[in-house]
């Protein structure tokens, strides 16, 4: 079977060095927000050109705190995308608020400026793009309505560590960022880990509060908080990533091109769009088919993995019957929520293996 992501492959190539930064984590006797964290936060600041970088413990809670941070709760609306992950719209529920979603752009399948201003009431307080698969959202439109509204931007990044708009990084490109270091992620740990980017130095601190159960002085807690830190383990392994992210990223758009040129004109099979302003540095590669369930199911028979990202558009969950959507009211992210898979794509995916996968989609779209 050649995998949808093949992580033990991935961590193998630097186990050494990991197990080295591990082992001085151990022998320093100090575990949670130690000198990785400090060192990790003031790396991927220093990358993103932000002020601050605060780590917690995974990339839900990175929205989470973001969201609580900013004040937002009950009585609040937060926009957002119904074509991503569930944490999304989770996050803004978990703080009391409510997701109002607008539907996404059929080409970049991210948050579509043109629908979203009709969604922005008086309750709206911020607007959550998701940079889906490793590609940013049309930011410039996007942060023009929120000026317009006065609302503030929260970059739900996590898929899209590396990924550029207009040349600069995600994670820039608002007024907060949310990262997820998930270990299927472009830059990835081995366990959960996220962070969230900022050049708000009152945003950070009191995301540094929140963290560690609402306490900016050890025993003496100014607000109701939470348990989110980023073990020392996970900051050290994410040191080790971090030299090597560029070149997983530039492995994964090479691939992804490949894929591109040898898939684009097979019918029935629609290739992922680029937008030039962008680098995309796909986390996942997924091609769209009419004809998905068919396709998928030779693919797997022919030893291919493939993964539905995702089956079920977030305005259709059981959980958000209470919201009043009906299906048909989002038409493309509901399309693309059925047409869509993805297919092998990780740094260190085989030219040969490739070449199989290829051979194979368009063995499956002849024969259906």
């Amino acid at each position: 079977m050649v995998s949808l992501i093949d992580l033990k492959r991935q961590f193998n190539t630097i186990k050494t060095d990991i197990l080295a930064e591990v082992e001085k984590v151990i022998e320093s006797g100090h575990y949670i927000l130690g000198t990785h964290v400090k060192k990790l936060e003031e790396e991927v600041a220093e990358r993103l050109q932000v002020e601050e970088a605060v780590a917690v413990a995974n990339g839900t809670d990175a929205l989470v705190l973001t969201l609580e941070a900013y004040g937002i709760g009950s009585g609040d609306e937060v926009v957002t995308t119904p074509f991503t992950f569930f944490a999304t719209a989770e996050a803004i529920t978990r703080v009391g608020a409510t997701p109002v979603f607008a539907d996404v752009d059929e080409k970049t399948y991210n948050l579509n400026p043109e629908c979203l201003e009709s969604k922005i009431t008086s309750a709206t307080k911020a607007i959550i793009p998701v940079h889906l698969f490793g590609q940013p959202a049309n930011m410039d439109k996007i942060n023009e309505i929120a000026q317009k509204y006065n609302l503030y931007i929260i970059e739900d990044a996590c898929q899209a560590f590396g990924a550029t708009y207009k040349q600069r990084q995600a994670g820039h490109l608002g007024d907060a960022a949310c990262f997820s270091f998930f270990p299927t992620k472009n830059l990835g740990t081995l366990g959960d880990g996220g962070m969230i980017v900022t050049s708000d130095k009152r945003l950070a601190n009191q995301l540094r509060t929140l963290r560690v159960h609402g306490s900016s002085k050890k025993y003496f807690h100014d607000r109701i908080g939470y348990n989110s830190r980023l073990d020392e383990l996970h900051a050290a392994i994410l040191l080790v990533c971090l030299q090597k992210i560029d070149e997983w990223n530039a492995n994964r758009i090479s691939l992804a091109e490949k894929y591109t040129a040898s898939l684009r004109h097979v019918k029935g099979i629609t290739v992922p769009f680029v937008s030039e302003e962008c680098k995309h540095v796909f986390h996942l590669y997924c091609l769209a088919s009419p004809k998905r369930d068919d396709v998928t199911a030779f693919l797997n028979k022919d030893q291919i993995a493939t993964g539905i990202y995702y089956p079920r558009c977030l305005h259709l969950q059981e959980v958000y019957q209470h919201l009043g959507y009906k299906k048909g009211d989002l038409p493309v992210a509901e399309t693309l929520s059925e047409e869509l898979f993805a297919i092998p794509m990780h740094p260190y995916l085989t030219s040969n293996e490739q070449n199989q996968v290829i051979k194979a989609i368009k063995k499956a779209v002849n024969k259906l």
